[in-house]
């Protein structure tokens, strides 16, 4: 197992320096949380009550499944963990 310290030593390293797999997860991880931001703004137009009937059950069923996300997001980075499932109703 690589130790901590080893992966930190890696963020300070010059962009010239930096492993190949390394490069792979900044690009991937920056375009990736970028679009998961993005998804979230679109979700969050649904707020328009002009436009749409909702409740507070239904915004906070959202609010908990996206959170439920960015844990299971958390725990699979700092673990080895299994693929989930994605589920989701109203």
């Amino acid at each position: 197992m690589r130790n901590n310290l080893t992966a930190e030593k890696n963020i300070d390293k010059p962009p010239d320096i930096l492993s190949e797999k390394r490069k792979k997860f900044i690009k991937l991880a920056e375009s990736r949380t970028r679009n998961a931001m993005m998804a979230i703004r679109v979700i969050a137009k649904l707020g328009n009550k002009n436009a749409y009937e909702y409740n507070d059950g239904d915004v906070q069923k959202i609010a908990r499944a996206l959170l439920r996300e960015v844990e299971a997001l958390k725990a699979r980075m700092t673990s080895s963990g299994k693929k989930d499932s994605v589920e989701f109703e109203l």
